[in-house]
């Protein structure tokens, strides 16, 4: 819509079909605005002690928990995932700040013993203005994930949400504004990707830029940067594979697969995304998780019992009920779901039942893309040998889990599987502490831990003749 000569973007439900908000679309211009503001916080924010940082941002992390309920509901209206989901999400958050305020004070550079030229040391400073480009589907969680090391390491951020998912992020920056965060440390521009995300990927007062979305996407952001010298993080997805061997837990696994994949509408990056069975244990696997899937319970993230909400849009939904009829030509068995849900529960909304496909056909796109929905195939093997090489016959490289009792399974996998993160007998969680991020296709660059604070700061050498 518009609003005099300004643009606007309506948010939409994807539960109900109805609006819930609108933001303005920003212009290069306007993000050159931003850049500018945010230029200006940066040399404020950066002459802040470590500790007056730190005090900030755990400020923060305490004001969104005692918001976490009226965020909750936000989140769920725009993304459509079920409100403990999106108070997970919400909590995710602010475990992420307290982690960097609380790990700020510790970086530290390097000393080297005196020498001819005299004494030498290293610092690590912030590099300035940073972006950062983030997706629906978890856009409180990854936003955490941008703002955390940027603005610990002393930087500023200009932050652009989806589209489809901005009016949570919105409302974290006014909180954080008010826990003490310096006007013009953290700018949000909200629009398109196409206009708005090009011009954050296209300005040079830009020292940095993490990205999470698409492949297409990334290589899109790649060639924008192109000539500006920007330091990227790519978070591009991935299509995980969740290995089951025949020492497993059965039940333990069968949940791990279950809540692994139809998280969040199976709208994750990490989800499970191929399940692959070794022979002897798959009709028992096969069995309980037709059970479970068939318990789980499809609605209105707001609604109490509701255990899987919409998909974010109607274009994702089409998506997958093309992908299912393709399924469905090449002959795959269809073992439980596969279909729109109907009925006046569902007629405004973008609901699908959680899916499983037995065996799909070797090149179908179930094995062979990221598939963004509650589809999960299922591919029985005859040993590890053919799981990993299952495993690794994609271009993605993102997360890989294995369950196992036997440390030599966990130890075979972990070092033959390409995969930037490997869960043994887990799937999808992922603390902060730990760095995360992709190999191959799936990305470059890791968030979390110290390895996204390293990214977001630049080393100095100092040598001091006598």
């Amino acid at each position: 819509m518009t609003e005099g000569e300004k643009r606007y973007l309506d948010v939409i439900n994807p539960a109900t079909g109805e609006t819930v908000g609108s933001v303005p679309e920003y212009t290069t211009e306007d993000v050159s605005g931003a850049v500018d503001r945010a230029e200006g916080g940066f040399f404020e924010w950066s002459e802040k002690s470590v500790r007056f940082r730190s005090v900030v941002l755990f400020r923060a992390a305490e004001l969104v928990r005692e918001e976490q309920g009226r965020l909750s509901e936000l989140l769920t209206s725009e993304q459509g995932k079920i409100l403990p989901e999106a108070k997970n999400e919400v909590q995710g958050f602010a475990n992420v700040l307290e982690y960097y305020a609380s790990i700020s004070g510790t970086v530290a550079g390097d000393a080297f013993p005196k020498s001819d030229y005299g004494y030498a040391f290293t610092k690590k400073e912030p590099l300035g203005v940073c972006g950062a480009i983030i997706p629906w589907n978890m856009p409180v969680l990854i936003m955490a994930w941008k703002v955390g090391p940027a603005l610990a390491a002393g930087n500023s951020l200009v932050l652009k949400p989806s589209g489809k998912t901005p009016l949570t992020a919105i409302e974290i920056s006014k909180i954080m504004k008010k826990a003490g965060l310096p006007e013009g440390v953290l700018e949000i521009v909200t629009g398109r990707g196409e206009t708005t995300g090009r011009a954050v990927a296209e300005n040079r007062k830009i020292s940095a830029l993490s990205f999470t979305g698409s492949v297409r996407t990334g290589d899109e952001i790649e060639k924008k940067s192109c000539g500006t010298k920007k330091r990227l993080t790519l978070e591009l997805g991935g299509s995980d594979p969740m290995v089951v061997c025949s020492d497993a837990d059965i039940d333990m696994a069968v949940s791990g697969a279950a809540s692994g994949r139809f998280y969040n509408c199976g709208q994750t990056c990490t989800a499970v995304k191929r399940l692959f069975l070794f022979e002897d244990i798959a009709d028992e696997f096969i069995e309980k998780l037709k059970t479970k899937t068939a318990a789980i319970r499809v609605g209105n993230g707001h609604l109490k019992g509701v255990r899987m909400g919409p998909m974010n849009s109607q274009k994702g939904l089409s998506d997958i009920e093309r992908i299912i009829d393709e399924s469905k030509r090449g002959g795959d068995e269809i073992l439980s779901g596969g279909n729109r849900l109907t009925g006046a529960e569902f007629e405004s909304g973008n609901f699908f039942e959680p899916t499983i496909i037995k065996n799909p056909y070797e090149k179908s796109n179930l094995l062979n893309e990221e598939i963004f929905g509650p589809v999960l195939p299922v591919v029985v093997v005859g040993g590890m040998d053919e799981a990993v090489e299952y495993a690794n016959k994609t271009k993605f490289g993102l997360g890989a889990s294995v369950w196992t009792k036997s440390l030599k399974n966990a130890y075979s996998f972990s070092d033959s599987v390409d995969a930037g993160i490997v869960w043994v007998n887990k799937h999808l969680k992922i603390p902060p502490e730990v760095p995360f991020g992709g190999e191959k296709a799936s990305g470059t660059g890791r968030e979390n831990g110290l390895s996204a604070l390293d990214r977001y700061m630049r080393e100095k050498t100092v040598i001091i003749s006598p």
